[in-house]
């Protein structure tokens, strides 16, 4: 068994055995930060769902309300005009087959990837490079579009993806410490708002169930999974 620091002892004593509303737990947070650092607020769900079905498989992409607190480096696969309207959004890297070059050379400078659906055979050919590290654009997520001025503004402003494992769990990053817990709480209801709306219609019984947060650094919170399925 893992030890367990005195760090971490005195975190748990801040936290009751029991369900927190998201005002509370929100609120809550800020007495649990430990770290030198600005934390990430994560939120984790397990959905009643079975992924070996396609209609089950949850996953897309929602833009939070007051940002992630991260500074995010965009690259986007683009030709003509495209490229230009690119750029023009404020997309750090811009190209086709030099971007494409580059990745293959082990320069990955960007946390998200952006593609119009004619790059898509050129990303192809770096696909086994970007997949294991989850940097593949996808339709579902919003990142194959045409619309490539929407889709550097949303992941500049903070838009999170997600996706459900084969075990029905899922968990994002929604916020920072440093924010008030009335934004964190608006992040947090945007994300389960996507969720829910995303409940498969042959699902059957509780879709949630079991809700957390916490910080990079804490132990988790409990939320009240009634309330979390009733945000919309």
């Amino acid at each position: 068994m893992a030890k367990v620091s005195k760090r971490y002892k005195a975190l748990l004593e801040k936290i009751e055995d029991r369900s927190y509303s998201l005002a509370e737990a929100c609120n809550h947070l800020k007495e649990l930060k430990s770290a030198k650092f600005d934390e990430s607020v994560e939120i984790a769900l397990n959905l009643n769902v079975d992924p070996r079905h396609a209609d089950h498989m949850i996953r897309g992409a929602v833009v939070l309300p007051n940002g992630t607190g991260k500074t995010v480096r965009v690259a986007v696969f683009a030709k003509g005009t495209k490229m230009d309207e690119a750029k023009a959004a404020g997309a750090d890297i811009v190209g086709n087959d030099d971007l494409a070059a580059d990745i293959q050379a082990g320069n990955i400078n960007f946390d998200v990837l952006i593609a119009t659906p004619d790059c898509m055979g050129i990303v192809g050919k770096v696909g086994r490079i970007l997949g294991p590290k989850g940097l593949m654009p996808n339709p579902k997520t919003g990142t194959v579009t045409m619309d490539v001025t929407k889709a550097v503004n949303d992941a500049k402003g903070g838009q999170v993806t997600y996706r459900v494992d084969k075990k029905g769990n899922m968990q994002a990053a929604v916020g920072k410490v440093s924010f008030s817990g009335e934004a964190i709480n608006e992040n947090i209801r945007a994300f389960v708002a996507a969720i829910n709306k995303a409940k498969p219609s042959t699902a059957k019984g509780k879709y949630i169930t079991n809700a957390a947060v916490s910080l990079t650094m804490s132990p988790s919170i409990r939320l009240d999974t009634v309330e979390i399925m009733d945000v919309k």
